[in-house]
């Protein structure tokens, strides 16, 4: 199995798609599967029907406990977006914990998150996230965002 290594940027910027890329076609890994971390049903079914037109396999859990056990069953994982304010759960602890499981260290982890700032960005990328991606998710810029992603290129944006 590929894994996608991200670089990490010590600055953060707001590195929206460009309108000119918008529509740009990357290419998805085969039989790709991305893991949504996500307490609300809507976000999640919106979500999903936005990556299963690109072909993507979706997987869903509410809780951050639910991750670290269920990852490990998971044979492939690609990517995993992670709402930032999960019930009875930390998400930094969540991240902490499968940056130190072998087989999803690589995986990139998305931070997800309806307090779009730039002291939010800055947080998730502290507490080890490969970027983030502010509520509401534009459908059209959604699909760019994660083909970037899963092509190795970091996403940072507000919205």
């Amino acid at each position: 199995m590929k894994r996608i290594k991200l670089q990490k940027s010590k600055e953060i910027f707001d590195n929206r798609v460009p309108e000119s890329q918008i529509g740009m076609q990357h290419s998805i890994p085969k039989d790709c599967t991305i893991l949504i971390v996500e307490d609300i049903v809507s976000n999640f079914v919106f979500i999903s029907s936005i990556l299963g037109s690109l072909g993507v396999n979706c997987e869903w859990k509410t809780s951050g406990y639910e991750v670290a056990e269920y990852t490990n069953s998971l044979p492939r994982l690609h990517l995993i977006l992670m709402d930032m304010l999960l019930p009875y759960d930390d998400c930094f602890s969540v991240v902490n914990i499968l940056r130190t499981s072998e087989q999803f260290n690589d995986v990139p982890i998305i931070a997800m998150a309806a307090e779009s700032s730039m002291d939010q960005m800055a947080k998730a990328r502290e507490f080890g996230f490969d970027g983030f991606l502010g509520k509401p998710i534009d459908p059209d810029r959604f699909m760019i965002q994660i083909q970037k992603i899963l092509c190795g290129d970091p996403v940072w944006e507000l919205n």
